[in-house]
């Protein structure tokens, strides 16, 4: 990867948030004098795709441009390669233990982080001063991936919008509360930036490159990877494929954004139906012609798939998971977790 020398301070112009945004509609390879520049800490268990996404647009951007319009340099706890999700490492330019009491932060340059599995395991004292130090010093701070539990943890999202990886959202709504979590793609509040990590950091660096260089060096980005499209932060992690776009998928896009947001309580059909100005058939209809499921059966899964998360990355007693995810007795709840993933949720959580 293409990495500053060794440094533990940065002092770069670049175009974050609260910094001076330059216009969308300027000329290929157009720049600001100094590089967009990113601290990036990975942890143990991390998601290559993730920290690829975010990496390669940038490498093409100052590839395509023929400039440095973006640097970056990847640090890990010990200085040590570190080991992603997939099981193979990458190496690192320096050790976070050894320089986090020493490095000298600047608002002008981001601090991302890149979590993935086991992301609870990596909170510690020093990670979360050096996040609480990186925010009152207004530097910005980007979590990728699950590294929003690690934000929530070092209590900086008090009053701020924030999204995870879906596979972590209910944990994070569970363990932390009063968190405004968005079921989106990423989303940008203040100084702080959260991402749901995977393919969405593809999407995160297109419009960071969008507004840094402009839209023409983004498409082109997009046709050097042979991606029809970068997606805007608000798009919904949870949106089947293929209906993002249309006037069809927009109309089932809010049923099932309303199925979603009311796991607990679950919503009647009727209930739906009069929120969406839509009868029940065409209701139906929907659920039938474009996820070859009831909406019933549909909303049944969603709640189960998070009472599973619930039920391996939380203590929560499961009397309690089955009422958060709206059971009115254990026993119909086992035997719909039962019939459902072929398991007792005893034995998920034994597991």
């Amino acid at each position: 990867m293409n990495a500053p020398n060794k440094h533990t301070a940065f002092n770069v112009e670049a175009c974050w948030p609260g910094t001076r945004a330059l216009p969308a509609n300027l000329p290929l390879g157009a720049n600001v004098e100094t590089p967009a520049e990113f601290l990036v800490l990975v942890l143990p268990g991390f998601s290559q795709l993730c920290l690829s996404s975010l990496i390669d647009p940038l490498r093409i951007a100052n590839s395509l441009s023929g400039r440095s319009q973006f640097r970056w340099r990847l640090m890990s706890l010990d200085g040590l390669p570190v080991e992603c999700a997939s099981g193979f490492s990458i190496a690192a330019s320096d050790s976070f233990i050894e320089h986090q009491k020493t490095m000298v932060l600047d608002p002008h340059c981001a601090v991302v982080i890149c979590a993935g599995e086991g992301v609870e395991k990596h909170g510690s004292h020093e990670l979360r001063a050096f996040l609480r130090r990186a925010f009152r010093a207004h530097v910005p701070i980007y979590a990728l991936g699950t590294a929003t539990w690690l934000l929530a943890e070092a209590a900086l999202l008090d009053d701020i919008k924030c999204t995870i990886h879906w596979g972590k959202m209910a944990a994070l709504q569970e363990t932390f509360y009063d968190l405004a979590i968005d079921d989106a793609l990423f989303v940008r509040d203040g100084q702080i930036v959260t991402c749901a990590g995977e393919l969405a950091a593809f999407d995160l660096a297109l419009e960071l490159v969008q507004e840094r260089c402009g839209t023409e060096l983004s498409r082109s980005i997009c046709q050097h990877v042979t991606a029809d499209r970068w997606r805007d932060g608000a798009s919904s992690q949870s949106v089947p494929p293929g209906l993002r776009y249309g006037s069809t998928g927009k109309k089932l896009l809010r049923i099932l954004q309303l199925m979603e947001k009311n796991i607990e309580e679950p919503l009647s059909l009727e209930e739906i139906s009069g929120q969406v100005s839509l009868s029940r058939r065409q209701i139906e209809r929907l659920f039938e012609r474009h996820l070859s499921t009831t909406p019933w059966q549909h909303y049944l899964v969603l709640r189960l798939t998070k009472a599973r998360q619930l039920i391996e990355l939380t203590p929560m007693p499961i009397m309690n998971v089955a009422v958060a995810c709206g059971f009115v007795s254990s026993s119909h709840f086992s035997k719909s977790f039962r019939d459902h993933f072929k398991m007792l949720p005893s034995k998920v959580r034994a597991a």
